[in-house]
């Protein structure tokens, strides 16, 4: 049965002026407004679509994207506050609804919230929710220590960054991991750092274990050699330079450094690292 509020794939049953018709099982037909239907689609072809009840309330199929779906975690903004609530933007003609009862305080125009998209049992209509802990996240076997995911930033707390997970639950980059300035709503590459027994989710930018990738060394020495053979970089040199030159934290650069060092392929200066130059023959 087709799910409201995600994609599905329906077959076109009949073309119409202004669209097609699909074929929505126990909903009955669907239009495809015409502006949405792709070039040549014909009566018993598929195609992917996803609904949702327009400004008319009317249950219609879109091929365009929303920022998320059913069963979505997602930062959106408000963009209007009336009597039933906060409508956010979510990438549709229709703004999606967060009704007062599932604000965690009162929303306010312009500003961004995370929140849940859910389909209300009631009205089978999609709607959001910013009460996070009523609603299944995913569960922490989703996720292993070193995976790669995609990663927005919520919030900023005192411990670190609240970050969304693959749009599926939440996690936190903290503070003195973190190398670089981020803004809410910035979208960026990280890690599972840590799946704790609690469930929650410590995140990193860097891989962990990072240090311990072969050629981490070779990448320093590239960049010392980009700037001439050397750089004024020191013990004293602060975690965000290091990071800004070399993209590792500064735990990971002494190790890289260390390693170089003993392999007398660097030099240690007062001011700086230079490297060391081989003699030919």
């Amino acid at each position: 049965m087709p799910e409201i509020g995600k994609f599905n794939t329906l077959r076109v049953v009949k073309a119409v002026d202004f669209g097609v018709y699909l074929d929505g099982d126990v909903l009955g037909e669907i239009l495809l407004p015409r502006r949405y239907v792709p070039q040549g689609c014909q009566p018993g072809d598929s195609v992917e679509v996803f609904l949702y009840h327009d400004s008319e309330d009317r249950l219609i199929a879109t091929t365009q994207r929303p920022y998320a779906g059913v069963g979505d975690l997602a930062l959106l903004k408000v963009v209007a506050v009336n009597k039933f609530g906060a409508f956010l933007d979510w990438g549709l003609p229709k703004d999606l609804l967060v009704p007062f009862g599932e604000q965690q305080q009162r929303m306010q125009a312009g500003r961004l919230y995370m929140v849940y998209v859910f389909l209300d049992e009631t009205s089978r209509r999609v709607a959001a929710s910013a009460k996070l802990k009523k609603f299944p996240a995913a569960p922490p076997t989703a996720f292993e220590k070193g995976q790669a995911v995609d990663l927005q930033i919520a919030d900023r707390t005192d411990m670190g960054y609240k970050a969304i997970i693959e749009k599926r639950t939440w996690g936190v980059l903290y503070h003195n991991e973190v190398f670089q300035e981020l803004s809410q709503g910035q979208r960026l590459r990280g890690f599972i750092k840590n799946v704790r027994s609690d469930g929650k989710i410590d995140l990193s930018l860097q891989k962990p274990g990072y240090e311990k990738v072969p050629g981490l060394s070779e990448n320093v020495l590239a960049v010392i050699r980009a700037h001439g053979g050397f750089l004024d970089v020191t013990d004293k040199t602060s975690a965000e330079r290091i990071y800004s030159l070399f993209g590792i934290s500064k735990k990971s650069f002494k190790k890289a450094i260390g390693a170089l060092y003993k392999a007398q392929r660097i030099s240690l200066e007062k001011d700086g690292i230079a490297l060391i130059q081989k003699s030919e023959g």
